[in-house]
């Protein structure tokens, strides 16, 4: 399957996913645009899949609705294999920021996430009572959480409340990579 093919049938799964959780909790798109802050047209545009969401809006959606943001991007496959630099990535819109989503299950997620040298990301704010673990895998990076700053180097982990602000930044001349968990408090 093509690029092309691989991300149309990404955003039709997203928008499959929505449809189905918003027909199961019997609402409807202004319901739903009520509940994410997103609006209806947007909404309806994603669910026909007649546009690409960025990273932002789908945790937007994600957060509105409580559930974890690779629920919308569930596999019904008894097997997935994820390859680094390979199948679904999302970005932020600075393109300094990169994950890859890894893993699934009812309350955990985990991906791989790569930030471009000499650059911040700062995350929207996560689901309330979410823990997020973040191990440096190549690189370094600081970690600001609530205010205060840590350093981690290859193989260093971290654990936080992630809907505390927090911050990656990467002060080196190559790129950090982090496989990152969310555990979520749901």
């Amino acid at each position: 399957m093509d690029e092309i093919d691989e991300s149309k049938q990404i955003v039709l799964q997203i928008g499959g996913a929505l449809k189905k959780y918003r027909k199961e909790k019997n609402m409807t798109l202004d319901d739903l645009s009520e509940l994410t802050g997103v609006s209806k047209l947007t909404l309806g545009n994603i669910e026909r899949g007649d546009t690409n969401p960025t990273l932002a809006m789908i945790w937007k959606i994600s957060k509105g609705i409580s559930l974890p943001l690779l629920s919308l991007f569930q596999s019904e496959k008894p097997v997935s294999l994820y390859r680094a630099g390979e199948g679904l990535r999302f970005s932020n819109d600075e393109k300094n920021w990169v994950i890859e989503p890894v893993f699934k299950s009812n309350d955990i997620e985990m991906c791989r996430a790569y930030l471009q040298p000499n650059s911040s990301y700062y995350p929207e704010g996560h689901h309330v009572n979410t823990t997020e673990i973040a191990t440096v895998m190549t690189g370094s990076i600081e970690i600001q959480v609530n205010g205060e700053m840590h350093t981690l180097n290859q193989y260093d982990t971290i654990s936080f409340r992630a809907d505390y602000p927090h911050a990656y930044t990467n002060h080196t001349n190559g790129e950090t990579v982090l496989h990152i968990s969310l555990k979520y408090g749901f």
